[in-house]
């Protein structure tokens, strides 16, 4: 090392140290902060100028222009009063497993290279598959997201129920609240858009039953093979939840998997006031599950869960001679041998040291809190002459619009649009828009567990006494 880099090396050191108690600060005083953080033109101009150098620059330098420019951009997810989006704020304890589980960088592939930490991951995955009422013989492993959870659960659905010859002819059924990952993973793994039947949902957002067993009925007359209905546990537009139970015996009964898209929804299985709701996922096939959403991790913590853990060593064991001592060292499959990754990070050790820390206890709390948040904020917009609620409380999320009956329909969108920004733009809290039965409508998500009731009624405040509502006659109580 030539002795710029050794200087470098040794700066950076010391400029992580001031990081960690920087960041810490910070997140003690993030209420100070705008939730909504835009980077203006000039630090976009002063990035791109930068490109890549052919000789290295001072890390001071470097240091502080990811300070300035990058991350002082960045809308706050974790912010108590940022309700545009599911995931909820990163616990210290997560954030304390990212750096210690980087730092040390292993390699969880196989038990060989990662002994302890492939112990606390199948700890975790058989812990998991419990909450979720799964046999013996059930297992998976962590993954980046809920698209490589679902994309994995469907690679093992495909190869259990259908053989090479039944593929072409294969049906897989989605309702129109069903997330963007499921066509997206069907489309991977070899199925035309015509190959998925999407189900309307009823006035709850659910999936509705009876045209589904229509639809399976019409597939097998046509001479079609139905092998999957891909039912959801928390939709991201309403939180609503599919009937898991029905769902399980349509699929018992036509000999079709049953997979759980509970990337968001799967956490309230630690509430004791909320898991009712899950009431049929024991029956399923398989499950996805981000702990990034409600369980406070950083990104990239993810769990597909499965019945029968045989599963998925069909679909993605392979023994090239490389591996042979690797994988000797284990009776059990190894983890690259149970999805799409042979590389692959620890990530179940944040989740552990957080769970360590905090116990379950506590997690099942906090979704309850961000639950009773979305019943107040129901509660309060209905006090207010011109607002309807178009999809009450669920799961921390509820949807409502400013809708003043003087207001033709056309213009609805855009008056709710309007009062999004205007909000957002103020900095106090971030609210986004979504399209439910054809109308734009506000949606709020309370899953900080930090988010109290003042912070509630003054965005709701702000929301309905916004000078676009006041445009629109939507008159306060």
């Amino acid at each position: 090392m030539d002795s710029f880099m050794e200087a470098q090396t040794q700066r950076a050191g010391e400029l992580m140290e001031r990081f960690i108690g920087q960041t810490l600060d910070f997140y003690e005083n993030i209420k100070r902060e705008d939730v909504f953080r835009k980077a203006d033109g000039a630090a976009i101009s002063r990035l791109l100028k930068k490109g890549i150098p052919q000789k290295g620059r001072p890390v001071d330098e470097v240091y502080r222009e990811m300070m300035d420019d990058v991350y002082a951009n960045t809308s706050l997810v974790q912010h108590p009063r940022c309700f545009a989006c599911i995931p909820s704020p990163v616990s210290l304890f997560s954030w304390m497993g990212d750096v210690m589980t980087n730092a040390f960088d292993p390699h969880a592939g196989c038990v060989m290279n990662a002994s302890a930490a492939g112990c606390i991951e199948r700890e975790l995955i058989r812990w998991m598959c419990g909450l979720a009422g799964y046999p013996k013989g059930c297992g998976g492993l962590f993954v980046s997201g809920g698209s490589m959870a679902n994309l994995t659960a469907l690679t093992a659905a495909r190869d259990d129920r259908l053989t090479e010859a039944e593929r072409a002819l294969a049906v897989a059924y989605v309702s129109d609240q069903t997330h963007s990952s499921i066509a997206k993973g069907l489309h991977i793994i070899g199925f035309r858009a015509d190959q998925v039947r999407k189900i309307p949902s009823d006035t709850n957002f659910c999936m509705d039953m009876e045209t589904l067993r229509a639809a399976v009925r019409a597939d097998l007359a046509a001479g079609r093979k139905p092998f999957a209905v891909i039912a959801t546990a928390g939709t991201t537009n309403t939180g609503s939840v599919d009937p898991l139970p029905e769902i399980a015996e349509i699929c018992r009964t036509y000999g079709m998997w049953m997979h759980v898209d509970g990337a968001f929804g799967a956490s309230i299985l630690l509430s004791s006031n909320e898991r009712k709701r899950l009431d049929g996922i024991e029956y399923s096939d398989s499950l996805s599950w981000d702990a990034h959403k409600w369980l406070r991790q950083t990104y990239g913590c993810s769990m597909v869960l499965v019945r029968d853990q045989s599963h998925l060593v069909r679909s993605f064991a392979v023994h090239p001679e490389y591996l042979t001592d690797a994988g000797a060292f284990n009776e059990a499959p190894d983890f690259w041998d149970l999805g799409p990754e042979l590389t692959r990070p620890a990530r179940s050790l944040k989740l552990w040291i957080t769970l360590q820390v905090m116990g379950s206890e506590a997690m099942g709390q906090m979704i309850d809190h961000g639950c009773a948040m979305a019943r107040l904020t129901e509660e309060l917009i209905r006090r207010y002459p011109g607002w309807e609620i178009v999809s009450p409380a669920r799961l921390g999320i509820v949807n409502f619009r400013c809708a003043p009956v003087n207001i033709p329909p056309s213009r609805i969108d855009r008056l709710n649009q309007d009062i999004a920004r205007e909000v957002t733009d103020s900095g106090y809290a971030q609210i986004l828009t979504t399209e439910l039965n054809g109308k734009r409508v506000l949606r709020m998500c309370t899953l900080h567990p930090e988010t109290t009731e003042e912070d509630i009624r003054n965005t709701v405040r702000l929301l309905c006494e916004s000078r676009a509502a006041s445009m629109g006659q939507c008159r306060t109580a």
